[in-house]
């Protein structure tokens, strides 16, 4: 299985004509094609990702606004997909959007495309950018959500920053899968962080003797 079709893409806005899955995916693949032929994403145009897809220009613009938002979605289909939450409870859904970012770094480690795109999309502003406003932002303000939901019923401590929380509960794993390459991501892995982490947030009257 491809990179490509290993997960459906995300939902966007749609351009022109209905969306063709089939299309889609030939897009996708194209750009894979030439990645794997090491191809840099900065030489990757439209125009050759069209001839190498089989399909013209215009048939990629219906679908995205150019080469950032493709390029972005590219990864996305690469990624584990963002999980449902279980809204059973704060801590539920913490462990649910954890575990999906450990997932992801397991992919990457085991992906030496994927690794070798994400380290280019860092590299390219422009791209890099665009990643981080589809799809890093609003992950960010989900988390932000789930955490004042937190506060709001009493699960977590209201004198800490949301923002600071967060950081708290995210940036642990984000170094181990990221910035510790050589360290494990085992499974079970993003519950521990997350017990840790909130036995210092709970509420002083909730907390276990």
């Amino acid at each position: 299985m491809s990179l490509a079709d290993s997960h459906p893409r995300p939902d966007g806005p749609v351009r022109g004509r209905p969306r063709s899955e089939a299309v889609e995916r030939a897009i996708m693949e194209g750009i894979l094609k030439l990645l794997e032929d090491g191809v840099p994403l900065a030489e990757l145009s439209i125009e050759r990702i069209a001839r190498t897809a089989g399909v013209g220009k215009a048939t990629i613009y219906r679908r995205w606004s150019g080469k950032e938002e493709l390029f972005v979605d590219v990864v996305r289909a690469a990624e584990p997909p963002d999980p449902e939450l279980p809204g059973t409870s704060v801590r539920d859904d913490l462990v649910a959007l954890l575990e999906q970012l450990r997932q992801r770094g397991v992919m990457t480690r085991s992906s030496v495309l994927l690794h070798n795109v994400i380290a280019q999309m860092k590299s390219t502003p422009k791209i890099w950018d665009a990643y981080h406003a589809i799809v890093l932002e609003p992950r960010r303000r989900k988390q932000h959500a789930i955490l004042r939901r937190g506060q709001e019923n009493g699960e977590l401590r209201t004198d800490i920053d949301v923002d600071v929380m967060n950081d708290m509960i995210f940036g642990p794993m984000l170094v181990r899968a990221v910035m510790r390459p050589d360290a494990d991501l085992p499974q079970g892995l993003a519950e521990q962080m997350v017990d840790t982490v909130l036995e210092g947030l709970r509420p002083v009257s909730s907390r276990t003797p």
